[in-house]
């Protein structure tokens, strides 16, 4: 049985290094007739709200599957903008919207040659899609938690689990956008530098993301074994750097569907 284990606080460690991909994604968007926006994966809600002001829209609905995330956002809840708990990979709004917003959230979806073509069935003629997601995985970071989720005890306690990212190329993302119809885009793989105060900052880093999967799957108790396990392994190979710049990849894309006749 899996639990929540989101927690708003530790994601929101990094909260300045975290929004600037955000903000690139926004200025991606253009802003003419933005009525109704989605934003898969609002997390706390923060950025929601941000999003909203900044396109000046109608009404913004955050979906979120995290009742901790959740929690903190129903705070933000104003005039025009709106949280609801939902999966991201099968909801659907009750009416299109002109723009399906995500930053840092499908690469926990799988299988995007699917997903894609229902984020378009979200959108109205001349919508668009604007996406931001993780494309880090073949760091350290993320390869030593891999690494650690296969040995005992933790490959029994979670039925021998391992997060496989479902984060495509960005060239077969450009592909897969000119299959599904859309008639401009923009998409690039980006490199960010987060100096970071030594390479112990970097568990804290992925605490609050990527370890929230192996953490759901355990007893606490067997998840602080875990955590302690890959600080020691993760050390190991990075070296103990103070300060450490942590070079983060990221997927950024943009597409517009045909504008009607």
């Amino acid at each position: 049985m899996q639990t929540d284990a989101w927690n708003p606080a530790q994601y929101e460690r990094f909260r300045r290094e975290r929004e600037q991909p955000f903000w690139d994604l926004v200025g991606l968007l253009r802003r003419d007739n933005v009525r109704r926006v989605a934003d898969l994966g609002c997390g706390t809600g923060a950025l929601t709200v941000q999003l909203h002001h900044e396109l000046q829209a109608d009404e913004t609905i955050g979906v979120d599957s995290s009742p901790a995330m959740l929690a903190r956002a129903a705070s933000l809840a104003a005039q025009g903008v709106r949280f609801m708990r939902a999966d991201i990979e099968t909801w659907q709004p009750d009416e299109p919207v002109d723009i399906v917003f995500s930053n840092a959230a499908l690469h926990w979806v799988q299988n995007h040659e699917e997903l894609f073509p229902q984020l378009v069935r979200m959108l109205s003629p001349g919508g668009q899609l604007g996406v931001q997601m993780p494309a880090n995985f073949d760091h350290p970071s993320h390869t030593v938690a891999a690494a650690v989720a296969q040995e005992e005890p933790f490959a029994s306690a979670t039925g021998g689990y391992v997060r496989e990212a479902p984060v495509l190329a960005p060239d077969r993302y450009s592909v897969l956008l000119h299959q599904l119809n859309f008639a401009e885009q923009h998409v690039r793989m980006q490199v960010y530098g987060h100096l970071l105060d030594s390479t112990d900052a970097v568990v804290e880093w992925v605490r609050g993301t990527l370890l929230t999967d192996y953490e759901a799957r355990m007893p606490a108790a067997m998840y602080e074994q875990f955590l302690g396990r890959y600080r020691d392994r993760l050390l190991h190979a990075l070296g103990d750097e103070r300060p450490y710049f942590y070079a983060f990849k990221r997927i950024l894309l943009w597409a517009q569907l045909p504008q009607p006749a």
